[in-house]
């Protein structure tokens, strides 16, 4: 992996997870939303913490499952991207439905939609001239 693409991927994970912060900042701090979920019997408030954690556990793992496939396939961004947009509709399912009334439940859906729009536009980046994949 050259520099460049290194440098640039490196930036959207951050950029993902800025964005994240922000819109937590913004609707949780600035508008007043308070953000909690409900899981089993008990109910928690998601802090800024578990956002950055949230937001940088998918970056990576997005990144990983990219370089894994542009090792094996030459179809790694089509393969990639069908299965980032799988996995984003999966966590709009699961996630926002669990947060207790309806700020919460917009502000997850806005999480999750704007951290995986970002990976899912940004982390793709042609491969470099002159290799195959």
């Amino acid at each position: 992996m050259t520099n460049n693409l290194l440098l640039g991927r490196a930036a959207v994970a951050a950029g993902a997870i800025v964005v994240a912060v922000a819109e937590f900042a913004l609707l949780h701090s600035a508008a007043g939303v308070d953000l909690a979920v409900r899981s089993a019997s008990s109910t928690r408030q998601v802090t800024v913490t578990a956002v950055v954690v949230a937001a940088a556990v998918a970056a990576l793992a997005g990144w990983a499952l990219l370089a894994a496939l542009e090792r094996l396939t030459n179809r790694s961004r089509v393969w990639w991207t069908s299965i980032a947009v799988a996995v984003l509709l999966l966590s709009l399912v699961v996630g926002p439905p669990s947060g207790v009334g309806g700020g919460a439940k917009a502000t997850l859906a806005l999480l999750h939609l704007s951290v995986g729009v970002i990976l899912i536009l940004g982390l793709p980046r042609p491969c470099p001239e002159g290799t195959n994949r």
